[in-house]
């Protein structure tokens, strides 16, 4: 990710975080996105860095006047930015309908996202068909919908399906990893992946997640997975970090020492 994009997020989210979203505008962030990125034309004119800020502007509000002023605003901003690439705009607006969703849902839209990821990891075929170029994309949208409805929020239905819409070549799972950050980022909160032979009782995470608080500073999210290969104690991954307490990692250890 190139510095010029990097700034451009950060306007995005400033811009964010001064406007009143709610699902409808993710909604419609999510189609703009998916709109800009089936037409190299559009992406490249409103990424033309030749092309005054106010023409780009003028732009976006020719092509989706009938979206909503905020998310009018919105797009005009991002268009405004400087993007090191047309790929980087388009991701970019996709990111801003992420971190909206969040801002409008009040769910736990993290553990939500991880719960999809864990199943499509498990499912294979159910990842392959998410993922593959071919298919109608709009039918698999509605295939997450149906997979998801009565089990998650809307605002992370919203979220899957529009995502799996445009994976743009992308990974499943690496698109929820991406939207699970994303929505941590902007709720502030950190996200840590916990590691357990048998589930935490809710006293047990709300300690672990006070622990993690004080080391990481604010709200910690927690994401368990029960792993028969964690023979005792716990392993945690926050980001790059890893917490190793668990006996098969002492063990594993144990073995490296004497085998040296």
């Amino acid at each position: 990710m190139g510095s010029a994009t990097t700034q451009a997020l950060a306007a995005g989210a400033d811009a964010l975080a001064a406007a009143r979203v709610d699902l409808d505008t993710a909604r419609e962030l999510f189609a703009a996105s998916r709109a800009v990125a089936g037409s190299s034309a559009l992406s490249g004119a409103l990424a033309d860095q030749a092309a005054a800020a106010d023409v780009r502007g003028a732009l976006v509000g020719r092509v989706f006047g009938t979206l909503s002023p905020v998310a009018q605003s919105l797009l005009a901003e991002a268009a405004a930015q400087r993007w090191s690439s047309a790929s980087d705009l388009v991701s970019g607006i996709e990111e801003l309908a992420i971190r909206a969703t969040a801002k409008a849902e009040t769910a736990d839209v993290e553990a939500e996202l991880f719960q999809v990821s864990r199943i499509v990891s498990a499912n294979p075929e159910l990842e392959l068909a998410l993922g593959s170029r071919l298919g109608d994309d709009a039918k698999k949208g509605e295939l997450i919908a149906t997979l998801l409805q009565g089990t998650a929020s809307t605002g992370t239905t919203l979220i899957v399906s529009s995502l799996v819409q445009q994976s743009r070549g992308r990974r499943v799972r690496a698109l929820l990893t991406r939207a699970m950050k994303l929505v941590s980022a902007e709720r502030g909160r950190t996200v840590a992946t916990v590691y357990t032979k048998a589930p935490l009782t809710a006293e047990q995470s709300e300690r672990l997640a006070a622990s993690l608080g004080r080391i990481y500073g604010g709200g910690v999210s927690l994401n368990p997975v029960i792993d028969p290969a964690v023979v005792g104690g716990i392993r945690i991954q926050v980001a790059d970090d890893v917490i190793d307490g668990s006996i098969s990692s002492r063990l594993a250890d144990l073995r490296q020492r004497l085998a040296g």
